[in-house]
């Protein structure tokens, strides 16, 4: 799947250091990227453009990723609809 995100004329690439997290947090998000690695829903990236990752504990006591892109759409042009 292709597709483009319309940026504001002028913007460089934005990329974040990563959020401190514990080592069991950092286990667990390896873990999670392994998995989305063999389904094959993401893929390695030579990008410059980077946003940091987080982990958010789920009412289950598990942890869901979630990728913080508010640097990306603070440059993102806004769909018209």
């Amino acid at each position: 799947v292709e597709f483009t995100i319309d940026l504001v004329p002028g913007t460089s690439p934005i990329s974040m250091a990563p959020y401190r997290m514990s080592t069991s947090e950092l286990k667990e998000l390896k873990k999670q990227l392994e998995d989305l690695l063999e389904k094959k829903f993401i893929r390695p990236s030579v990008s410059p453009w980077g946003a940091p990752m987080l982990l958010v504990k789920k009412k289950d006591g598990s942890m869901r990723l979630r990728i913080d892109y508010r640097q990306l759409n603070k440059v993102t042009i806004k769909n018209k609809y």
